[in-house]
């Protein structure tokens, strides 16, 4: 089988969203709220939500203090992973990865391309784990955190989804590391 078990329990995992903006206030934020309401309708809690300025030291900071905190299990964020001088969000956010998740970018940029064809190419999604804490950077367009969300993101959080899911894994995540999350 593959897709959504319903006769499985569904377990909710504590998700933060950070965007990334020089503009935005969290009234202004469509790409923030969109995924804030997503995480909410999916039965996801959202653990917090932040914006940030298009900083690379900003970023890290938050996203560091989110991987610290054990009240997060996720980090999503949205903006800053395209090709322009202000667009950090990668430089800011691997160097935190203890591996990063290739799959991700695979996989969004193929959800991505039906929706905007080769303009996907000026995307630089990824996503990586950090200390126990998985951390997905989707682009800032309301396009973008939607087919991020919907199209993956969401199916890997949830705990029913088959053969496998990210959810599964975190009681395992920290094994051999050396300390807990």
């Amino acid at each position: 089988m593959h897709g959504i078990n319903e006769s499985l329990d569904f377990h909710p995992v504590r998700i933060a969203v950070l965007v990334m903006s020089d503009t935005r206030t969290l009234e202004t934020d469509t790409s923030g709220l969109t995924l804030a309401r997503r995480i909410e309708d999916a039965g996801h809690i959202l653990a917090d939500r932040k914006i940030v300025a298009d900083d690379k030291a900003a970023i890290r900071a938050q996203v560091s203090a989110w991987i610290a905190d054990s009240e997060v299990d996720v980090v999503i964020t949205s903006g800053g992973t395209g090709l322009t001088g202000r667009d950090v969000t990668p430089e800011a956010v691997t160097p935190l990865f203890d591996k990063v998740i290739d799959g991700f970018s695979v996989i969004f940029h193929q959800v991505s391309y039906q929706s905007v064809g080769l303009s996907t190419l000026q995307s630089r999604a990824i996503a990586g784990l950090a200390s126990g804490t998985f951390v997905f950077c989707l682009p800032g367009s309301n396009g973008a955190v939607k087919d991020g969300w919907d199209k993956v993101i969401a199916h890997q959080l949830d705990s029913r989804h088959k053969p496998c899911n990210l959810v599964e894994l975190m009681p395992r995540l920290m094994e051999h590391m050396g300390h807990s999350h």
